[in-house]
């Protein structure tokens, strides 16, 4: 799949619509369409590439350890907000050929409301 058709590109474009968690420079972070719990988020790098190993190492911004750092920062904003005890996560790049992980909370009790869930997880980053 190219960068043209890819979906994740077309959310960093702005082209398609997506519920919006975390964005930086490098970084983006958004509701998943078909969540696994409330709050499951994407965490994708801006820059295309085909896997998150594919990522640069370290020296140059949007690396690895930078990637890293945003999915912590995503899973300890849904922990607190949520009340979560366990965040799971999964590095993912099978169904949409654009490097992402996956991460959500195992969350007690019913949270529906796409708006109220983005608003929790940015009141905690």
């Amino acid at each position: 799949m190219s960068e043209n058709n890819c979906v994740f590109c077309k959310i960093v474009a702005g082209e398609i619509p997506a519920n919006k968690v975390y964005e930086d420079d490098n970084f983006l972070a958004f509701l998943d369409i078909r969540p696994l719990s409330p709050g499951h988020t994407q965490v994708i790098p801006k820059k295309h590439y085909r896997f998150v190993w594919d990522l640069p190492q370290a020296n140059v911004p949007g690396n690895i350890m930078e990637y890293f750092a945003v999915v912590q920062k995503i899973a300890l904003a849904q922990k607190k907000a949520f009340d979560a005890e366990i965040v799971r996560s999964q590095i993912y790049g099978e169904d949409v050929f654009h490097a992402h992980i996956w991460v959500w909370p195992e969350i007690k009790g019913a949270v529906s409301n796409t708006g109220e869930i983005v608003k929790k997880i940015k009141e905690h980053l």
